[in-house]
């Protein structure tokens, strides 16, 4: 198994590329839907985030209001670590379940929004970054998600600047063109993935990366 971490900012695009990797034959394990699942209705994590942010965080049905929530965390850091504090390490024991039911063989990619800020670079095989600069990502959010500029830049400020990511990565995805071509680099990555794999099944996963 080739185990890859594959990161970028907001609005970099992460899952058109994941969406690509899958259609090669990866198994994509998903950090953002997996932190759905963890805190919905009935959960001990929904439990837990209620029980530090009280029912205003809650819509009519029971399930978390994750706007208001996200307003909320995304103004206070002390709020936002606490959020990270329950719901990050459900997500890790999910993911690796997740993981444990993946083929032997399985080249098996992590889409973790945030790597980087939780220390997580050193636990995979191979670390991509997706990259956009941050005035794209700014354009996205307010035209593809109707952010306003102030809540856009918010978002983009609570994550690790794009050269921290940069810094620990083996493989990066430039996603600032047109989609033909994040398909040209999707299959040059997925080639250098096998490739990879190949050399960590003949020599130790050391020498692989």
């Amino acid at each position: 198994m080739l185990r890859v971490g594959l990161t970028g900012g907001i609005a970099s695009g992460k899952s058109e590329v994941t969406r690509r990797m899958a259609e090669r034959g990866a198994v994509v394990i998903d950090a953002d839907l997996l932190s759905r699942q963890v805190v919905a209705a009935g959960t001990p994590g929904h439990a837990a985030v209620v029980e530090r942010f009280g029912t205003s965080v809650l819509l009519p049905d029971g399930e978390l209001d994750r706007a208001r929530l996200a307003d909320l965390v995304f103004a206070d850091d002390a709020a936002r670590a606490a959020l990270n504090e329950i719901v990050h390490p459900l997500v890790r024991s999910a993911a690796a379940d997740l993981e444990r039911a993946a083929d032997a063989d399985a080249i098996v990619v992590h889409d973790v929004p945030l790597l980087v800020e939780t220390g997580q670079q050193n636990a995979y095989d191979v670390v991509i970054v997706v990259a956009v600069p941050p005035e794209r990502q700014r354009q996205r959010l307010v035209e593809r998600r109707g952010m306003s500029p102030e809540a856009a830049e918010a978002r983009i400020a609570a994550q690790a600047p794009l050269a921290n990511k940069l810094a620990v990565a083996d493989i990066v995805i430039e996603n600032d063109g047109d989609l033909a071509a994040l398909d040209a680099q999707v299959e040059s990555c997925w080639l250098d993935l096998q490739s990879r794999q190949e050399a960590g099944l003949r020599f130790g996963r050391g020498d692989a990366t």
